[in-house]
């Protein structure tokens, strides 16, 4: 019989087996038999620590996923804002992507940004706003029934017809338009020369004519009357020796006396909108609008988060037609000059977050259709382009569907209502 010793590492497994007299050796079937109990020992404890360490990577796995969650959402606002003294706040929501709204009380005008948008990088667009008292107009500055439109730390005055100057004050004369008028004509400044010649010259604006008076030059018949010459932006007034340009009301005449730039009516509240409208700047005038919410209707509703923003209310679960509605709408309100050159990017959209795998922008609706159309620009981008010109006045309606898709399945989608409100004029 073949006896092998015990190394020391197996002495566990002979308390496991009977020893017979003093024996102190194993035989081979006794040794193997000892080698397989701590082969399953071994193999036991094996999996016993692999569970245990399968089970901590399970819990540190919660732990991680709660604590990026929570490090999400906090990372998803912006810091709140403050309320201007005199002032309101409009919209509440703090998200990337949102906005909110500024609005004074009666008697103050807001200075700074009206609107700010809560961006990707968790900052606020613009400039925190305050409210002004207004008192530039206060006084009554403006002469002869002109109106006074109040500035930053200025005002300017509007002039009715007849009347001009910073505060109104100095009169136009009928008389300046008639060429017939001796104001148009002067007498030469002549001298005698040593030879007895007589040399005779006009002032500035003036031509000597055959008959020996100094005729007015009319430089709104030269050069206003030729798009490749002409002098004024909108109209031109011949002046004796000179001229004037004029600007039509909604305009005021830009520091280079020949272009025309528009006057804000909404700035300072020199509007004629109602409570609860919301005033939009036009080129030349201004627009009164009020966004609504769409009304019920297929187990569909909306609120009214912001003041250009309406949100869907949770929809019922067995109802289809409100989970393929709109989850969200916005409305948005553009000045465009008449006649602009085509193509042109009029307004962008994006997601601020995409959870699909695609993204489509479509036409929807809308009034004159046939002047838009839309591209994708990048992946989470669309542009709304005016694609034709449009002689104003003219009011253009579009509505723009941006849907967002997973593996062909909707995931939601965004109704942007675009109001486009196109000048008379081409500045």
């Amino acid at each position: 019989m073949l006896l092998i010793p015990l190394p020391a590492w197996l002495a566990l497994g002979i308390l496991q087996l009977p020893l017979s007299g003093s024996q102190e050796c194993l035989n081979r079937q006794q040794a193997l038999s000892v080698v397989r109990q701590m082969q399953k020992l071994l193999v036991a404890q094996e999996a016993t620590h692999l569970q245990g360490i399968r089970g901590l990577r399970h819990q540190l796995s919660i732990l991680q996923s709660h604590l990026q969650r929570a490090a999400t959402k906090h990372n998803e606002i912006c810091p709140q804002l403050a309320v201007p003294l005199n002032g309101r706040m409009l919209g509440r929501s703090l998200r990337v992507g949102h906005e909110v709204h500024f609005i004074c009380d009666a008697g103050f005008r807001l200075v700074g940004s009206e609107t700010r948008a809560c961006r990707h990088n968790r900052t606020w667009s613009g400039t925190q706003p305050f409210c002004r008292s207004i008192d530039d107009c206060s006084s009554n500055p403006c002469a002869n029934s002109g109106t006074c439109v109040d500035g930053n730390q200025s005002y300017t005055c509007l002039c009715p017809p007849g009347w001009s100057g910073p505060s109104c004050q100095s009169p136009i004369y009928s008389y300046w338009v008639t060429l017939s008028n001796t104001s148009f004509s002067r007498q030469p400044r002549c001298a005698e020369g040593r030879s007895g010649s007589r040399r005779c010259s006009c002032d500035t604006g003036f031509q000597l004519q055959p008959g020996g008076v100094c005729q007015d030059v009319d430089e709104c018949q030269l050069y206003q009357s030729s798009p490749q010459t002409q002098i004024c932006l909108h109209d031109c007034l011949n002046l004796p020796g000179s001229y004037r340009c004029l600007c039509p009301p909604g305009y005021l005449l830009h520091a280079d006396r020949n272009a025309c730039e528009d006057v804000n009516e909404c700035t300072g509240k020199q509007h004629n909108c109602s409570q609860g409208d919301l005033c939009i700047n036009t080129f030349g005038g201004h627009r009164c609008v009020r966004p609504k919410c769409p009304p019920p209707r297929h187990n569909t509703s909306y609120v009214k988060t912001s003041a250009f923003q309406c949100e869907r209310n949770p929809c019922p679960m067995d109802s289809r037609a409100c989970q393929l509605a709109a989850s969200s709408i916005s409305f948005h309100y553009l000045p465009l000059q008449a006649n602009r050159t085509v193509p042109r990017v009029l307004f962008r959209m994006s997601t601020t977050r995409s959870l699909g795998d695609s993204l489509r922008f479509a036409i929807a609706g809308g009034h004159g259709r046939g002047v838009f159309a839309v591209r994708r620009s990048d992946r989470h981008t669309g542009e709304l382009l005016l694609t034709s010109p449009v002689a104003g006045p003219a009011t253009l309606e579009v509505e723009v569907e941006m849907s967002e898709f997973s593996h062909k399945v909707l995931l939601g989608k965004h109704i942007f209502k675009v109001t486009a409100f196109v000048s008379p004029y081409v500045f």
